[in-house]
């Protein structure tokens, strides 16, 4: 209690001792700084929407046979790069074969019981000039005049009224024979083109028997073995194609408003830095009403192969374009405890700005509050603080 009342009294009796320390709390003073200013810019900005999506096959498809046999060749595995039209596999073609041969002798027996050659396309025939219509016919004349000639000499007297119905009644069957003649004609036609169908069909099972790739892409699943006998259907590999991919992504509403087909499109995927370039080609024609989303598809290019379906992809579309807008560089702008601020000059001392930051990219940032276009900031300001004295670099 002595030392303080001697403390106590020291104070009150000894004023000069009270300068210094005062001194002292307020710190020493802050070292002038070189610093260089830059302009505020100007610019024309391009907005763009970000959405997260997966990217998908543009085409799937998986491959099988029409007609049933056993697989006798198989020419690509898992991840094998095709061509469209390239082979695939093909099943056993030999009993396939020996039914398009068939086929052929039975077209031929067709052909030539119209009096046709057995080879050739042409199955165009004249009923009349058939051998089997031919000879009816010359039975017809031939009862025709029999009958006209009895008709007259029965009017002569010469001959009884009996030879008359005799040769009409044979006469009457002739005509019924041609009849016949051209009905068989006519069925032999029909057959003819039966033939020529089952022909046909015979040699498209033949091709059928093999499977060709349907277009471009890489097998992404081998679904069937050597010697296995497959029935119509089975699946025997599934291909996809792979350029272009198709990016399958969900905007927000707010910020799909400027977005329409034929918009270019920046495309990352996690693990690669690189871009890939494509566009927007379809849109929902509503927005999700739960998500309040726009489903928008892109197409990707991939002729490289870098790209694989199924991969997370981010895209970045570009809707609009504004102008008038205030940037700074990168290096300009401070943040600290969350707060994002710049440093102006104002007497030849450090005047910190807060502002409000907008899109951003590797050296510049764009300002969306707190800044003009044309004021002067300091390009580096580092652990500059406001109030602090600078030296402007000319």
């Amino acid at each position: 209690m002595t030392i303080a009342l001697l403390l106590a009294g020291c104070s009150r009796t000894d004023p000069q001792a009270a300068g210094p320390r005062n001194n002292a709390a307020s710190g020493p003073a802050l070292p002038t700084k070189n610093v260089r200013l830059i302009p505020a810019d100007e610019r024309a900005l391009a907005r763009t929407a970000t959405a997260p999506g997966t990217l998908a096959a543009d085409e799937q498809a998986a491959l099988s046979f029409k007609v049933t046999g056993r697989l006798n060749t198989l020419s690509v595995d898992l991840g094998s790069i095709v061509k469209k039209g390239q082979t695939i596999a093909q099943l056993d073609p030999r009993d396939f074969k020996m039914r398009m041969d068939q086929a052929e002798a039975g077209l031929q027996q067709a052909r030539v019981r119209l009096g046709l050659p057995p080879q050739g396309e042409d199955d165009h025939i004249v009923a009349e000039n058939t051998a089997l219509v031919k000879q009816a016919h010359a039975v017809l004349e031939e009862a025709r005049l029999n009958r006209e000639r009895s008709a007259r000499l029965v009017k002569e007297g010469v001959q009884p009224q009996a030879d008359l119905d005799r040769t009409d009644s044979a006469y009457k069957v002739a005509d019924s024979r041609y009849q016949d003649a051209m009905e068989e004609v006519r069925n032999r036609q029909a057959v003819l083109v039966q033939r020529r169908s089952e022909l046909a069909l015979a040699r498209q099972q033949l091709a059928d028997t093999t499977l060709y790739a349907p277009f471009d892409g890489s097998v992404r699943e081998r679904r069937a073995s050597m010697g296995e006998y497959l029935a119509v259907g089975t699946p025997v590999a599934t291909i996809v194609r792979v350029h272009p991919l198709r990016l399958r992504v969900e905007l927000p509403e707010r910020e799909a408003r400027g977005v329409r087909a034929g918009l270019p499109v920046r495309v990352t995927v996690e693990g690669d830095t690189n871009v890939y370039p494509g566009r927007v080609v379809r849109l929902s024609p509503a927005f999700q009403e739960q998500s309040r989303t726009l489903v928008i598809e892109a197409e990707v290019d991939n002729q490289q192969g870098k790209l694989r379906p199924g991969s997370f992809a981010k895209a970045e579309i570009q809707t609009t374009t504004t102008t008038g807008v205030v940037t700074v560089p990168t290096s300009a702008l401070v943040t600290f405890a969350g707060i994002q601020k710049v440093f102006t000059v104002k007497d030849n001392k450090a005047v910190e700005r807060p502002v409000v930051t907008g899109q951003r990219e590797e050296d510049w940032v764009e300002i969306t509050e707190g800044l003009k276009a044309g004021e002067m900031v300091v390009a580096m300001p580092g652990n500059l603080v406001t109030g602090q004295p600078v030296s402007i670099e000319k």
